[in-house]
């Protein structure tokens, strides 16, 4: 018995830390939840008003004028060696037929804003409306800019309906109306009563906002109903007979609404003549929000150079290498165009994945009669999704824009301590500014637009954007060394590097290809060290033994460079993967942050389910001082074995950092990755990329896996080459490889019409290898499979094109369905026919599925 007794003593003795543990916790969450931060005063926001008069504001220099009507803020940009006007919105805008009355305030604004409740909610403001037209605003004129200050908000539209209302009352207007209105009323009314409140309720704080819930049953409106309900739910009220007295009777019973309810907002659009160029800014630290509403996002120009259903144009998009909107399409039951900027922010969080939209340059464009202009962001651009849409969709015209979401902000999961979402944001602006330069150009022909992009990235990346002398064909290999495969070791499974090509076997491809006439090599060695592909962090680089030594890394690099190959060694230096401290990677200290501070904890998503897949590791996003050092490591490796360096993300991915005391943003890193490689560029470094991000393409040697068309939206009505004609001639670019390809005829065409040079990834070993591993995109690799058919292919294109490598192309036209034509300096015309069948264009014969070279 005693025993007993001394057991049951010593399980609860034992039961003593836990138990004292979990109460701690508990209480501190408690606290948490309930805390209130001391109030604090936030200083207010002084609204601008304009007092001036109706007299036209004009700048000028020799190529353009620029005139803005005071009282709208509204401008007009006339190109004075042609006489051609720019409108900053549509002319007959405020009686667009087509527009309800919300677009027509956008239609007639400059600027559109949206910003954020703390629950998550957007309201769009914009310009006209909530600023223009109440007169609060103020222009400065300097000696070549316009600057206008807005102040948006500030007066709100009241609804008249119950704020919060006795339940007596409420169950009478309810009882008046039919029974779909009833149901919207009750789902966006909350009920409280004084003896039945629930766990999460502040009886204090709901005391204070309603005086009258110590003696009545209430219901109050829910805080996340937004504009569009609050008018639906007026027409609601008025027909069930509330008036304005029962609506002033309802608001005396609340004590909670406050004028910080009713936000304003301070921004200050510049425009500047710049040459042949309109320079249109926002500098960010001037923009003054009020902290419980963050401007998530801004417009500018939303509606510039717009397309009416009278005109005849084109919307140039930057997707894939350019696509055209055509005016009046009739396209309007598709979505509109809509695409990131750079692609999607990996330090931003989300549940799945549909559609990765992207785009790896920074231009739009609109053509109109004889006349277009160019759209370039600059800085800000990482910020900036590009919109277009046509015709009949929204409104009467066809229109392009730029829409930057500036304030990043992340859904916190706090589980069921809230009644609703709640959001967490950056709590300031970073001190960086907007900015979109509008060229303006006498023609409506992309080929030539693009020749003005050109002239663009070769006077502002002066002696990178330089000519070529190529006299063949670029062709890049990429070469897998190493896969990781979970293997078993002592009966339990472990991952460990799977040979595919060794060093040496590496250095004997070189060779044999080189032997065989490819003379234009460039060679990828991908899966070289730390693990294989899928590598571990760089902070030491480990040869895999199954490769080779050291001795055999340095015999290729040498084989390389005696028979003129670069060899480029590729790394990962953006994410880990499958790392742990033992790798000298720490994921609370070495990790980016998200928004909500949490550690940047990254998923492989289903192209099935969309969602993150199950059974795959997750990795992380490395914080932005383990970036640095990660390419650092790997320079300092290519350096070690004389070979250049490829960057698996650098020029494709553009990422943030969230960490509050060591803050990255998206801007500050597309400026680190420019300066980088600029420095490399500087060293002598030779340098390849993937997809080609336009910041830092100059400074590449070779860009690899270029997305050449890009996804097929329905509003597009033709693809075209424009980032392609800007580039061609100074820097060597090649699509997906083409044994890697879904369809490689397709994937062939598209880089004979598009200029690029051939790309193949292959292996020494055999597809069989991989099997039960998760690189099935490997299975097309086998070089031995692969030998003869890249020879062929080799040959007949560098046969038809390898001469055209130096020259720029100089004219794209797209001749008729699926059939276009590439010409160069030297006149050499290349008639690309997509079709299945036969073709003949210009007495020129095109076979079904296949080009032709004319010299």
């Amino acid at each position: 018995m005693k025993e007993k007794d001394n057991a049951v003593i010593s399980a609860i003795k034992s039961m003593i830390f836990p138990i004292i543990l979990v109460a701690i916790i508990a209480v501190g969450v408690i606290v948490i939840i309930n805390y209130k931060a001391p109030a604090s005063t936030e200083e207010s926001i002084r609204p601008y008003g304009y007092d001036g008069d109706d007299s036209l504001i004009t700048i000028s220099n020799n190529k353009l004028e620029f005139t803005m009507d005071p009282l709208t803020t509204q401008f007009v940009v006339k190109v004075k060696e042609t006489g051609k006007e720019w409108r900053s919105n549509p002319e007959n805008g405020a009686t667009d037929p087509l527009a309800q009355s919300s677009e027509k305030g956008r239609l007639q604004s400059t600027l559109l804003m949206q910003y954020t409740k703390m629950e998550g909610l957007l309201t769009e403001y914009d310009a006209f409306d909530y600023s223009v037209s109440k007169g609060l605003y103020e222009i400065e004129k300097g000696t070549d800019s316009i600057k206008v200050k807005y102040s948006i908000g500030n007066i709100e539209r009241e609804y008249y309906i119950p704020p919060v209302t006795t339940e007596d009352r409420f169950d009478a207007l309810v009882a008046l109306m039919d029974k779909e209105g009833a149901n919207m009323v009750k789902r966006y009314y909350k009920k409280y009563d004084i003896n039945n409140l629930g766990k999460k309720d502040d009886k204090d704080q709901l005391l204070a906002d309603y005086p009258i819930l110590e003696t009545e049953v209430i219901y109050v409106l829910r805080n996340t109903v937004n504009a569009s309900l609050c008018t639906k739910m007026e027409e609601i009220f008025e027909a069930a007979g509330y008036t304005m007295e029962d609506y002033k009777a309802d608001k005396e019973l609340n004590n909670a609404e406050k004028t910080s309810d009713k936000p304003v907002f301070n921004i200050t659009v510049e425009y500047k003549l710049e040459g042949e160029d309109l320079v249109v800014s926002v500098p960010l630290s001037e923009v003054q929000y009020p902290s419980k509403y963050p401007i998530y996002s801004l417009t500018l120009l939303p509606y510039f150079g717009a397309g009416g259903k009278e005109d005849e144009g084109y919307i140039l998009v930057p997707e894939g290498g350019g696509a055209l909107i055509n005016f009046n399409n009739g396209k309007t039951a598709q979505n509109g165009y809509y695409a990131k900027v750079y692609g999607w922010d990996m330090a931003t969080t989300r549940d799945a994945v549909v559609h990765n939209t992207k785009t790896y340059y920074n231009v739009y464009g609109i053509a109109n009669g004889e006349d277009s202009f160019l759209c370039i962001l600059e800085d800000g651009a990482p910020y900036a999704d590009i919109q277009a849409n046509v015709y009949g969709k929204n409104n009467s015209y066809n229109y392009a824009n730029a829409i930057y979401s500036i304030v990043a902000r992340e859904k916190y999961d706090i589980g069921d301590l809230a009644n609703s979402d709640v959001y967490v944001f950056m709590p300031e602006l970073p001190d960086e500014t907007l900015v979109q330069r509008y060229r303006f150009e006498n023609t409506n022909d992309y080929s030539e637009l693009a020749q003005v992009y050109q002239n663009y990235l070769v006077n502002k990346y002066s002696g990178y954007m330089t000519k070529n002398t190529d006299t063949s064909t670029p062709v890049a290999v990429e070469i897998i060394g190493a896969v990781d495969k979970v293997k078993q070791v002592l009966g339990v499974p472990v991952s460990r590097p799977l040979k595919l090509t060794t060093y040496k076997e590496a250095a004997d491809m070189i060779s044999e290809l080189n032997s065989e006439g490819i003379k234009n090599l460039s060679v990828k060695l991908t899966g070289w060290c730390n693990g294989g592909v899928n590598q571990k962090v760089l902070n030491k680089v480990k040869l895999i033994s199954d490769l080779g030594s050291s001795k055999d890394l340095k015999n290729l690099s040498t084989t390389a460079s005696d028979l003129g190959v670069n060899l480029y060694l590729d790394g990962v230096t953006q994410y880990a993967y499958d790392s742990d401290i033992l790798d000298g990677f720490n994921s609370f200290t070495d990790a980016a942050r998200f928004v909500t501070k949490e550690r940047a904890k990254l998923f492989v998503y289903s192209r099935v389910t969309y969602a993150a897949r199950e059974g795959v590791d997750n990795y992380y996003l490395l914080s932005a001082g383990e970036v640095d050092k990660m390419v650092q490591n790997l320079n300092k490796a290519a350096n070690k074995y004389n070979t250049g360096v490829s960057f698996r993300e650098i020029g494709e991915m553009l990422c943030s950092d969230f960490n509050r005391k060591k803050l990255l943003t998206r801007q500050a890193s597309m400026e680190y990755q420019e300066s980088t490689l600029k420095q490399m560029a500087d060293d002598g470094t030779n340098i390849m990329i993937n997809m080609g991000n336009d910041f830092v393409a100059p400074y590449a040697d070779m860009i690899t896996n270029m997305d050449l068309q890009g996804d097929e939206y329905t509003i597009i009505d033709a693809f075209v080459p424009f980032y392609q004609m800007a580039l061609h001639g100074y820097v060597n670019y090649t699509g997906d490889p083409l044994n890697l390809a879904g369809d490689m005829t397709d994937e062939l065409l598209r880089s004979a019409e598009y200029g690029a040079g051939l790309s193949f990834t292959v292996m020494r070993e055999s597809a069989f290898a991989l099997q039960k591993t998760l690189y099935t995109e490997y299975f097309g690799s086998d070089y031995s499979r692969w030998h003869d058919k890249i020879l062929e292919i080799y040959n007949q294109y560098n046969k038809d094109l390898g001469h055209t490598f130096k020259q720029r192309i100089v004219d794209h036209t797209i001749v008729e369905e699926n059939v276009a034509c590439t010409t160069y300096e030297d006149g050499t015309k290349v008639y690309v026919n997509y079709n299945v069948v036969d073709t003949n264009i210009d007495g020129v014969k095109v076979g079904a599925r296949s080009y032709k070279v004319v010299r």
